[in-house]
């Protein structure tokens, strides 16, 4: 009797700083929110910050008084400073190419981001990528955001479950994959040093989505 292979995994692709090259376009939004409440967060604090929920990011930065007085309001901030400079994101080398490859190779793949559904849409139509996608979930659809698993929970389940392997570049992403059961790939794309990947929990670290589509072969996904 021939064994049966088994499915490949769901991909679960984060979408800031894994295919478009936008957290540091966050980085400058989010000061700028900040300061029009009269209140300074470094940039290195920011940035440590990018992947997780806004709903999250001003209390882990600012503190819970801040959240409390100008919570909302910095997000609303947040949200018009970075479409301000939504013009200057681009995608990242091999994003689209990495899509294709893995749907070529019998992944689903789902795209989970902390960002809500109107930004994630605006970002996908920077990549060719949309019609490619099994699943996307956002903040939008009532999860918690990251470093939760509950997005990607959700992204799984979308898709018919199965295990999983996420695909991000902030250590929260990392966070979150080991929280759903998850293995993860992290990227380097975002800015966080592959120490820090590595320590927050992913197995594996490439450059950005060329470096880690050039070296499928080597890691979880892949083909069989």
């Amino acid at each position: 009797m021939i064994a049966q292979q088994p499915s490949p995994p769901v991909v679960v692709l984060d979408l800031d700083g894994t295919l478009v090259d936008s957290v540091y376009q966050h980085v400058v939004a989010w000061q700028a929110a900040f300061h029009d409440v009269g209140r300074h967060v470094s940039a290195m604090r920011v940035h440590e910050s990018i992947g997780m929920g806004g709903d999250r990011l001003v209390a882990h930065v600012a503190g819970d008084a801040a959240e409390g007085a100008v919570g909302d309001d910095v997000r609303t901030l947040h949200d018009k400073h970075f479409r301000a400079v939504l013009r200057s994101v681009a995608p990242l080398d091999g994003a689209s190419d990495l899509v294709e490859a893995l749907v070529a190779h019998g992944h689903p793949v789902t795209v989970a981001s902390s960002s809500p559904a109107d930004l994630v849409d605006d970002l996908l139509d920077l990549l060719d990528v949309r019609h490619r996608l099994s699943a996307v979930v956002t903040a939008s659809d009532g999860a918690a955001s990251k470093p939760a698993p509950d997005l990607v929970e959700r992204a799984v389940a979308r898709v018919g479950g199965g295990p999983a392997v996420v695909v991000g570049d902030a250590v929260w992403d990392a966070l979150s994959a080991e929280a759903a059961g998850a293995r993860c790939i992290g990227l380097r794309s975002g800015g966080v040093s592959a120490e820090r990947l590595l320590s927050a929990g992913a197995s594996w670290v490439h450059d950005g989505p060329r470096d880690l589509l050039e070296h499928l072969q080597e890691g979880p996904l892949r083909s069989h």
